[in-house]
């Protein structure tokens, strides 16, 4: 993996960060996040704006839509975002399935900057959408 230089030419350092699943790769899921190594660290509960689609065997998500998407907020080391970018089939340009945002979110008293993948725009269409936010619950209802 190519390291990042700073700008006096010394290598970055890259350091943890928080991810906000919502999926497959919640707890239970069939892509539990906890099988990953170094393992995550279940931080918080949350909910984020968003719409959820059905796409099938997963779920995708839209920010900022009208209702409410629960998901867990994990404490994840940069070797793990890495194999989730591949898990995810990002790409660069954001033509990928699902595009990488970052953004805030709530959960209780606490505010976590976390990794989100959202749903390509053009994977949705027709898709019905998850009226819980909750997939877990929705796959288990299938």
């Amino acid at each position: 993996m190519p390291q990042s230089l700073r700008f006096d030419g010394a290598p970055a350092v890259r350091t943890p960060g928080h991810v906000f699943v919502y999926g497959t790769l919640r707890r239970g899921g069939r892509n539990d996040i906890a099988r990953f190594r170094p393992e995550p660290i279940h931080v918080a509960d949350a909910a984020i704006a968003g719409t959820l689609y059905d796409l099938g065997a997963y779920p995708g998500l839209v920010l900022n839509g009208k209702g409410r998407v629960l998901g867990e907020i994990y404490r994840i080391e940069p070797e793990v975002e890495a194999v989730l970018d591949v898990l995810e089939e990002v790409a660069d340009d954001d033509s990928g399935e699902y595009i990488k945002r970052r953004v805030t979110v709530d959960a209780g008293t606490r505010q976590f900057e976390c990794l989100v993948y959202e749903i390509h725009p053009a994977r949705i269409s027709g898709r019905a959408v998850i009226g819980s936010g909750d997939w877990i619950a929705h796959a288990a209802a299938k």
